[in-house]
């Protein structure tokens, strides 16, 4: 949903209308305010994913996002359109989750998080439809239990296969329409020949959308976040068959199969046709992403692409403004650095297509 001055609700599905609203003639200040927010209610995990860079560190003391300091973002931004309460760790840990997701519809605001799908129990459901999410995105990564458990480093996945079914079956039979379910699988070299079967899975499973996520790493290369697994500009000949394949077969049993960054799968594993294609990035004029500590980096891949959050800290919001922060001088010198021929070290591989 997006929302206008006075709080009225009107449907938008595609994330790039709310970065369509940004000067392209963009200066390293922000006429307007972030219109989305990303939120880490919590970098706790109850996984070892194998692409994550928590399972091998500790990017920030373990934490979920206190209400006060939930409330405390939320209510600087009475314009906000979008908020995605997910970061490193799993939001279904969180215990005010629910209360948070309705505190942000309370305000007319598109809302939706990832998940492991773990903790996705019957017990949970009406809960669940009740709050008003609009969007639920579980990051399965494989279409069978070998392969889940070589990527998520735990055997969950039949549990969540199984709860995942129940909880569409439990939509179908209320008739409710949200939260939008779909289905994400990370594009490695060791998972991509399964995306035909994680297709056909989502069928079984009463989802009826399959996101390819492109993988995220830095040159430290742990786990499988390393660029030997990547496709994004390594993609053969016989893995574009495969996304052809799952794309056609899709459209045969009524699944949308889409990728990262609201685009076709194919073309978000390519990096942009352009000498810089950081300075076209939006992210640092629209959106905001404080993890649970309250600290703010300039996008959701900040995580996953570098290891020195002091390096990409823009504020933070227990002891800043929004506003102080937002035009602010680390603002103002991120802005300025994407704008110019020598950008931050993460944002040089960028394509703009990293998630949604």
């Amino acid at each position: 949903m997006s929302t206008d001055n006075h709080g009225v609700s009107t449907p938008v599905h595609d994330p790039s209308r709310y970065f369509e609203q940004i000067d392209r003639s963009r200066s390293t200040e922000a006429g307007k305010p972030p219109v989305c927010l990303y939120l880490e209610v919590t970098n706790r995990c109850n996984l070892l994913c194998e692409t994550c860079p928590r399972t091998f560190e500790t990017l920030e003391p373990p934490a979920d996002m206190s209400w006060e300091l939930f409330t405390r973002i939320v209510d600087q931004l009475p314009g906000l359109q979008r908020a995605v309460l997910h970061g490193v760790g799993e939001p279904m840990l969180v215990r005010e989750l629910p209360r948070m997701v309705r505190y942000l519809k309370d305000r007319g605001v598109y809302v939706l998080f990832n998940t492991n799908g773990t903790l996705l129990n019957p017990r949970k459901f009406r809960e669940l439809v009740d709050t008003g999410l609009d969007e639920l995105r579980v990051s399965l990564d494989a279409a069978d239990a070998k392969t889940y458990a070589l990527v998520r480093g735990k055997d969950f996945f039949d549990r969540i296969v199984r709860d995942v079914r129940k909880f569409t079956q439990y939509q179908q039979a209320i008739g409710a329409t949200t939260p939008r379910v779909s289905l994400w699988l990370t594009g490695l070299k060791e998972t991509v020949q399964q995306l035909p079967d994680f297709v056909r899975l989502a069928a079984d499973m009463g989802v009826g959308e399959v996101h390819l996520q492109r993988l995220v790493f830095d040159d430290t290369g742990v786990g499988l976040a390393r660029a030997e697994s990547s496709l994004f500009e390594r993609m053969q000949a016989e893995e574009q068959a495969v996304i052809g394949e799952a794309t056609e077969l899709g459209r045969t049993l009524g699944i949308t199969l889409d990728a990262s960054g609201a685009t076709e799968p194919g073309l978000s594993l390519k990096q942009v046709d352009d000498e810089q294609p950081w300075s076209l990035c939006r992210r640092p004029w629209s959106l905001m992403y404080f993890t649970a500590h309250g600290r703010a980096l300039p996008c959701c891949i900040a995580p996953f692409s570098a290891r020195d959050y002091g390096t990409y800290t823009l504020g933070d919001a227990t002891q800043q403004d929004i506003r102080e922060m937002w035009n602010g001088p680390a603002y103002r010198d991120f802005r300025a650095q994407l704008l110019s021929d020598d950008p931050p070290k993460p944002c040089q591989g960028c394509g703009l297509r990293w998630s949604l």
